[in-house]
Formats: C-alpha cells, sequence, structure tokens
C-alpha cells in the first residue's frame, strides 16, 4: 500500500537519454554545434565539450572531423574547416571505430 511497483529490468529508467553538450566557449566553428548536437543523440555518447580554436598552415575547404588521441573516459577530436582548428573533447563508451562511425553520421545528417 502506497509503494511503487518495482520494474526488475529497469526500462521504465534506461530511456535512450541524449548526451549533454557543454558549452564553455563563446565562439565555434561555423557549422559544428549542430553537427555535435546531432552527435548527442547516438547511444554511448555522454559529454561533448567544444574547445581551443586555433590557426593552421593547411587549408581545408569542408567540415572535417577526426579522432585525435584518446582521452580518460573518451576521445578528443579535431574539427577543421578552412584554416581553423577547434578541439572537441567527446566522452564515451564507444571504441573509436564506433565513435569515428557515429561522427561520419552526425555529419551527413
Amino acid at each position: 500500500m502506497g509503494k511503487t511497483p518495482v520494474d526488475p529490468l529497469g526500462t521504465a529508467s534506461q530511456k535512450a537519454k541524449a548526451a549533454r553538450l557543454v558549452w564553455n566557449h563563446s565562439t565555434h566553428l561555423s557549422g559544428l554545434i549542430p553537427i555535435l548536437e546531432r552527435l548527442c543523440q547516438h547511444d554511448g555518447i555522454q559529454t561533448v565539450t567544444p574547445g581551443v580554436i586555433g590557426r593552421s598552415k593547411g587549408h581545408c575547404p569542408k567540415m572535417q572531423l577526426r579522432v585525435s588521441v584518446p582521452i580518460r573516459g573518451g576521445y578528443k577530436v579535431i574539427a577543421r574547416q578552412g584554416k581553423t582548428v577547434q578541439e572537441v573533447f567527446i566522452l564515451t563508451t564507444l571504441p573509436q571505430d564506433e565513435l569515428e562511425t557515429s561522427l561520419a553520421i552526425a555529419m551527413k545528417s
């Protein structure tokens, strides 16, 4: 009486929850935020944090996201467009190849 029924499989609390997109900078590469928002919808992605913006010598005409190095709990991704580069930190349980697939899907959508 007064107790809530227990869900032994935990299915009610296991609904797909979107990852968190951290906004800690006021500037981002143009077109990067919509891609990161789509990436946040993928399973296994927990937190996405855009980082430092810099300049590169080379020129990349289209937006490009490349997994750079593993970090504790995820990966650092380099986003490039034109001569501008931005670090993106992704905390995930996915292995690198699955993260690269998720990035490719998020960029196509």
